[in-house]
């Protein structure tokens, strides 16, 4: 018999609880990340943000949701892998916290745990990147656009026809790949990178007394 979770207010699902032990410890990697709970909700990092307009979730909600206990959301965004890493946000922010470095964490957690945003494949893009680098060592531009039609639609390849065969006139595509020289070497790293643990010590800050209070502000 299935027991179905009941949404009680104030408690997290059991799904929820495991997604955010993992965000945490994830954040607990980044130098600072504890920030995260010093937000004001000021709206800096929305309003710097270049592709916003482009954003289901804004930055600032995205602390929003994690204050609210629903990290599941966030993982089912577009927000997380339209960001273009161009840290305004970070730089920006009146809080100095970590948010582009957040929204990495939450990248690999939805990588790890299969959430995706529905309609917006962008992650089986980098999965056939990483295959196509793993297989010649290099990129080919045709094999990871084939790899990411067939696991999107096929379909969808026959509108970028013109725009290939225009760059095959230019000499700006190659259909031939070779594999680079000791391609077993690079494999053997990727497969080390991929088992390693990041590793990681908590920066320890001697107290200041000028950081309290109408001070730190002044």
């Amino acid at each position: 018999m299935k027991i179905q979770e009941i949404n009680i207010p104030g408690k997290l699902t059991r799904k929820e609880s495991v997604l955010r032990h993992s965000f945490l410890e994830q954040v607990d990697t980044i130098p600072g990340g504890e920030k995260i709970k010093s937000c004001i909700q000021c709206g800096t990092c929305s309003g710097s943000c270049p592709l916003s307009y482009a954003m289901d979730v804004m930055p600032r909600e995205l602390i929003a949701l994690f204050r609210a206990g629903d990290i599941e959301s966030i993982l089912r965004s577009r927000t997380i892998w339209i960001c273009a890493s161009c840290y305004t946000c970070q730089t920006r922010c009146p809080s100095s916290i970590k948010v582009t470095d957040i929204i990495y964490a939450l990248k690999r957690i939805a990588m790890e745990r299969r959430i995706y945003a529905k309609k917006f494949p962008v992650h089986s893009l980098s999965d056939s990147f990483i295959k196509s680098i793993y297989r010649f060592g290099r990129l080919n531009e045709p094999r990871l656009m084939i790899l990411y039609f067939m696991r999107t639609g096929i379909l969808k390849a026959f509108s970028f026809i013109p725009l290939g065969l225009k760059m095959m006139r230019k000499g700006r595509l190659e259909l031939r790949v070779s594999k680079v020289k000791g391609i077993d070497g690079l494999r053997k790293i990727m497969k080390k990178a991929e088992k390693l643990d990041i590793p990681f010590e908590k920066e320890k800050l001697p107290f200041m007394p000028e950081a309290v209070g109408y001070k730190s502000v002044s």
